[in-house]
């Protein structure tokens, strides 16, 4: 838990700066830990770092591995101060654009380095650097054989989904994975490869920022995609019938947002057969998280209490169900691997009783944020600065939200608007929204606040994350080199400084 008052920053890796198209785990990465140490920030807020795929709208909420390191965040200049790749691949990468990600380039760019870097590497004459590859691999061995064979016969197969490479595969016959593995020893040892250069670089730069004093704040997504290979290799913990497809799918009920609801289509588990095996693969999970991050959120708590669920046949959500998750046996077996994991739980939308009873029998930290606080006309509501408790992270705004500045200018009614000037005691305009946010967010009762970076920079809608329902344009904002102005370090320092942060 966090038990003292501090303060961080939220920024996804893949917004970073950077001459090669995405946010890596490059130089840029430790200057911004540098700049989170001198504006007296304590956490570092980042997305999950799973895979991303083009034909998954490039989410890294909808990933095909629950374990796996995204690849595209390796950078291509450690990789040439390394001697795995010549320096005029990273000193002439082509031209990116500046302020968003465009996946496709970069995966054509970076894919073909990686395989040159996999290459350079298996010729090589160094034993020291051999006999680490080798025990990374069989350390990572419970997830890392079939996640590497998972990604060969999926580009082998177009990226269709696993159901339907073939009988044989999709029902993991033996002969058949023996049969793969011998044709694609190459390409999976590539793989192998790719995960190490991931997990090496990210180690690194997780190291760095602790000895600057700055936390690695992660997410763990409740769900996985049907498309994975954690669904491939564990079908008994899903919902899926005979033939391995879905027959109920995980989404939210219809509310005043959505008449019919929302359909996410991920598998719903089967938390019978998980509970049977002890939870182990939650718990190997977990640990792989923990491997990651210093403090971890666990997106969508409600669904490891109540989660609702839908019959993978229906077109909305409407006719779906709520069930009852072994919520209390889960958080046993959690603490009883994890004693001293930092947990925040995802707690927004519309909560049960069932949750709000077990985060405070656990003294769970829940989540504020200052967004959703002006639109109606009690003072009841959670996310009002005078109700936010102790134990809370408290956010300016999230990155499926608008940013402070764009939603004053495009989404906040003249009712919010005024509510917020009120509460801040003082005129608003659009340029002002955000700095206002950030002082009740610095100032309320929370252990923890969370600004996202472009509220600090006051950017505008331009520079959201993530429109949520929207199938392209998201996860793509990037930050340019001049980002930062010279005081801004400082300006920051101060501010978290007089609020005993």
């Amino acid at each position: 838990m966090v038990h003292e008052r501090s303060c961080g920053i939220l920024l996804p890796v893949t917004s970073l700066p950077s001459r090669h198209g995405i946010g890596d785990f490059g130089e840029n990465a430790y200057r911004f830990a540098d700049f989170l140490q001198k504006a007296g920030q304590r956490y570092w807020q980042i997305l999950p770092l799973t895979p991303v795929e083009q034909g998954l709208g490039n989410s890294p909420y909808s990933s095909i591995s629950a374990f796996a390191g995204n690849s595209l965040l390796i950078s291509i200049e450690k990789l040439a101060q390394q001697g795995l790749l010549n320096a005029i691949d990273a000193e002439n990468p082509p031209e990116f654009p500046d302020h968003r990600v465009d996946y496709p380039a970069v995966r054509e760019y970076k894919e073909p380095l990686l395989t040159q870097a996999f290459e350079n590497f298996e010729k090589i004459n160094d034993a020291a650097a051999r006999a680490e590859f080798e025990a990374f691999c069989e350390a990572e061995a419970h997830w890392l054989e079939d996640y590497a064979l998972f990604k060969c016969l999926r580009d082998r197969h177009h990226e269709k989904a696993w159901i339907d490479w073939g009988d044989d595969l999709a029902q993991r016959r033996p002969a058949a994975l023996s049969a793969a593995r011998e044709a694609l020893q190459t390409p999976v040892r590539r793989e192998k490869f790719v995960q190490y250069l991931f997990f090496q670089q990210w180690t690194a730069l997780r190291e760095y920022c602790n000895r600057a004093g700055v936390l690695m704040f992660g997410d763990l997504p409740i769900y996985v995609n049907y498309d994975s290979v954690d669904v491939w290799t564990n079908p008994h913990l899903f919902k899926l019938d005979e033939n391995k497809r879905p027959y109920a799918v995980a989404g939210t009920p219809p509310d005043r947002f959505s008449l019919t609801g929302q359909l996410w289509g991920n598998p719903v588990y089967d938390w019978e057969a998980a509970e049977r095996e002890g939870f182990a693969w939650w718990m190997r999970r977990i640990g792989q998280t923990q491997r990651l991050f210093d403090i971890v959120r666990l997106d969508h708590f409600l669904g490891f209490v109540n989660y609702y669920e839908i019959p993978a046949v229906d077109e909305t959500a409407a006719n779906g169900r709520w069930k009852t998750a072994p919520a209390e046996a889960f958080y046993t077996a959690l603490r009883t691997h994890f004693p001293h994991l930092p947990i925040v739980a995802e707690d927004l939308g519309t909560i049960s009783p069932a949750v709000v009873a077990f985060m405070a029998r656990h003294q769970l930290h829940g989540m504020r944020v200052l967004q959703f606080a002006f639109d109606g006309d009690t003072e009841m509501n959670p996310h009002l600065p005078h109700n936010i408790a102790n134990n809370c992270v408290v956010y300016t705004s999230l990155h499926d939200t608008n940013t402070m500045r764009g939603w004053w200018r495009t989404e906040a009614s003249e009712h919010e608007r005024y509510r917020l000037a009120v509460y801040e005691n003082r005129d608003l305009n659009e340029h002002t929204a955000a700095p206002a946010a950030i002082h009740l967010a610095l100032s309320c009762r929370a252990n923890l606040a969370i600004l996202p970076l472009q509220d600090v920079l006051n950017l505008d809608e331009r520079s959201r994350i993530n429109v949520p329902g929207t199938p392209r344009g998201n996860w793509e904002w990037r930050l340019t080199e001049d980002w930062q102005h010279n005081d801004l370090a400082a300006q920051l320092k101060n501010q978290t400084a007089e609020h005993g942060r």
